[in-house]
């Protein structure tokens, strides 16, 4: 038994089938960040009364600074697909749904480099 309209199997439009690979990608990004967030946090809270010699130092750890791109990565990329989700429900210009999309990935693109620029910078600083 099919749930499509009789005209719609014989045009043979259905899904695009684009929607679930956006939606895994959503759920991995979102499951990286736990750990990723969790690790961030206990990290920052075991360097509270740290200088910023004591910082750059922590920094200068690959593993430190490997985590650190990760979780910049995972977070930029996990809201601009949060965000591009909000966009196509709720704008219905299609034009300022396009300019918004395009508006927020760049946004997001070119936070995440200045993120992973500054680790760069602070692990080879040390």
């Amino acid at each position: 038994m099919s749930l499509r309209s009789p005209i719609g199997l014989v045009r043979g439009l259905g899904s695009a089938k684009e929607g679930v690979s956006h939606w895994w990608s959503q759920r991995l990004t979102a499951i990286a960040l736990v750990p990723l967030t969790l690790w961030f946090a206990a990290a920052i809270a075991g360097h509270v009364d740290a200088d910023h010699a004591a910082m750059t130092a922590w920094m200068s750890s690959p593993i430190t600074a490997a985590l650190f791109i990760l979780l910049i990565v995972a977070t930029f990329y996990h809201a601009y697909l949060g965000l591009q989700v909000v966009i196509e429900d709720y704008v219905h210009s299609e034009g300022l749904k396009i300019a918004s999309v395009i508006l927020i990935k760049g946004a997001c693109i070119v936070l995440a480099l200045i993120g992973v620029l500054s680790v760069l910078t602070l692990l080879f600083e040390g």
